[in-house]
C-alpha cells in the first residue's frame, strides 16, 4: 500500500560534524530552502522534464499519476510523491546520479535569485554553515548542493538502490522532519533557536525551521506567511519569477511534467 509507514533510512550525512564544520557553526548558521526560496520553480517537475526528453516511454508514469490524483487527499504529500517518483522506475542508481549531474550543470546555472545567492555568498563568506534543507529528493539535492557550495545538502531520501519499485519508499522531508534530521547532526534548537541562525524559506510549510532560527527572510511568501515575517521583523524578498500570470505557471508546470517544456 502506497500510504504505508515506512521506515526512516539511513542518513550519510547525519554524522558528527567533522572539525572544520563544526567552528562554521559556532561562527553562525544559514538555513535555505530550495524550491522558491532559492529559486521559483519546483525543481521535481523540473527534473522529470530533463529525464522525460531523454527517455519518452516514460511519460507513461503520466497515467499512473493521473489515475492516483483523486486518492491524493487520503494518500497525503508523501504518498503524492511516491507516485509522482514512478517516472523513474527501474532506473539505475547510477543513471539516476547521472541524469542528475546533466541537470544540475546544464539548467540550474542562472536560475538562482540573485538577492538569495548574495546571502549565501554574504553567510559563506562570514564562514557560517551553510545548510540545503530541502523537500526535494536527494538525488539531486545533494548534487544541487555541491555546485552551489552548501557544507550540508539534506533532501528527501529516496530508496533507488533496492530492488526497482513503481513507488520508490522515501521519507518526506518537509515541515519539522527538517529540523529533526538537522538535530541529529547539529543537536536540538534550544527554546529560543540555533544561537547565530538565519533561515530562508518561502513556505509556511518551512515554519518550524524557522521558528528554530533567530533570525529570518521569506521570499514570495503568500498574504499568510508575510504576515508573520512582519510579526517577526523577518526581511521579505520579492524577486521577479519567469511567468506572467497564475495561468502560466500551472502550464509551465504542467509542460515540465510532460516532459514537453523546452
Amino acid at each position: 500500500m502506497i500510504a504505508a509507514h515506512l521506515p526512516v533510512m539511513p542518513d550519510e550525512s547525519a554524522t558528527t560534524l567533522k572539525p572544520e564544520l563544526r567552528d562554521k557553526l559556532a561562527r553562525g548558521l544559514a538555513l535555505f530552502d530550495f524550491d522558491g526560496t532559492l529559486l521559483p520553480w519546483d525543481t521535481q517537475v523540473v527534473f522529470a522534464n530533463h529525464v522525460l526528453k531523454r527517455e519518452p516511454a516514460r511519460r507513461l508514469y503520466l497515467a499512473v499519476f493521473a489515475a492516483l490524483s483523486p486518492a491524493a487527499g487520503i494518500l497525503g504529500d508523501e504518498g503524492m510523491k511516491r507516485v509522482f517518483l514512478s517516472y523513474l522506475w527501474k532506473a539505475s542508481p547510477a543513471q539516476v546520479r547521472e541524469w542528475a549531474r546533466e541537470w544540475v550543470a546544464s539548467w540550474l546555472p542562472g536560475q538562482i535569485h540573485p538577492e538569495v545567492r548574495e546571502a549565501l555568498d554574504h553567510h559563506r563568506a562570514a564562514g557560517h554553515l551553510t545548510v540545503l534543507a530541502s523537500a526535494s529528493p536527494d538525488f539531486y539535492v545533494t548534487e544541487v548542493g555541491r555546485h552551489l557550495g552548501f557544507d550540508l545538502a539534506l533532501g528527501t531520501p529516496v530508496d533507488i538502490a533496492g530492488p526497482p519499485r513503481l513507488f520508490p519508499d522515501l521519507v518526506n522531508h518537509k515541515g519539522g522532519e527538517k529540523v529533526r534530521r538537522l538535530s541529529e547532526i547539529i543537536g536540538p534548537p534550544p527554546p529560543q533557536g540555533w544561537e547565530g541562525s538565519h533561515g530562508y524559506t518561502d513556505s509556511c510549510a518551512d515554519l518550524p525551521m524557522m521558528f528554530a532560527c533567530r533570525a529570518g527572510t521569506v521570499v514570495n511568501p503568500s498574504p499568510r506567511l508575510a504576515g508573520i515575517a512582519t510579526e517577526r521583523a523577518w526581511r521579505i524578498l520579492r524577486p521577479p519569477v519567469p511567468w506572467k500570470s497564475r495561468l502560466d505557471k500551472i502550464s509551465h508546470i504542467l509542460r515540465f511534467a510532460a516532459g514537453i517544456h523546452p
